[in-house]
């Protein structure tokens, strides 16, 4: 991945990051609704969206033949079809891009399947770097108490079970955002990830996030023209 100040542009590129109910995805929503109602130019995408290869990726998953390496390239080709067309020109176009999981994401759970961590530091080596990483760090045990209480059941690949880590699917997911939440603490200083505790109050999180945007970006200067 690239450094960020390789290239100046007008935009700036902030990413969430955690583990599966860790809390990022309510924390970024309420972060751009105050964004959007102070007048800022904002533009929120999220992981594994794209229309061009949902189809694709869902058909692999549904029938289990997905490896390590083609599930990584399948989703690495989802974040380029975003990055190329929705990340990179409203970064030119002076917007702040909110990105639910970046590369990162990749870097965490791919590597947990198998797959080099250089390769795919490699494989995404034609993104920039976020100008701003918050890393919500919550507790094992507190993330899947809350992603389990909304999910009767598991998913194959949600549960880490092509990984062989156990028969049972809640101990297999166990397992799974275990290893992927080591990663994330192995990429925390090599990223210079902005840890929030997830563990904290929604209002108290949201507090700090806002805190931490406003003193890392000069706001008023990306909002609207006639906001000014």
């Amino acid at each position: 991945m690239k450094n960020s100040m390789t290239e100046e542009l007008p935009g700036k590129l902030i990413a969430v990051e955690g583990l599966d109910g860790s809390g990022k995805s309510t924390q970024v929503y309420l972060l751009k609704r105050w964004l959007e109602l102070r007048g800022v130019k904002v533009f929120f995408t999220e992981w594994n969206s794209s229309v061009i290869v949902k189809k694709a990726t869902s058909k692999g998953k549904k029938r289990q033949l997905l490896t390590p390496t083609t599930f990584s390239l399948i989703h690495c080709t989802d974040f380029a079809d975003r990055y190329e067309r929705q990340i990179l020109p409203l970064l030119k176009a002076g917007y702040l891009v909110l990105c639910d999981r970046y590369a990162f994401t990749a870097f965490a759970r791919d590597a947990v399947r198998g797959c080099s961590r250089t390769w795919l530091r490699n494989l995404y080596g034609f993104a920039r770097l976020p100008d701003l990483t918050l890393f919500f760090d919550t507790r094992l045990p507190v993330a899947l108490s809350r992603i389990l209480s909304g999910r009767p059941q598991l998913k194959y690949h949600e549960a880490g079970m092509d990984l062989g880590l156990a028969s049972d699917p809640y101990e297999s997911f166990r397992l799974f955002q275990e290893r992927i939440y080591n990663e994330y603490l192995a990429m925390k200083d090599e990223f210079g990830f902005v840890t929030i505790d997830g563990a904290d109050p929604i209002e108290e999180q949201q507090a700090k996030v806002r805190e931490i945007v406003s003193n890392c970006f000069d706001l008023p200067s990306y909002r609207w023209k006639t906001m000014k």
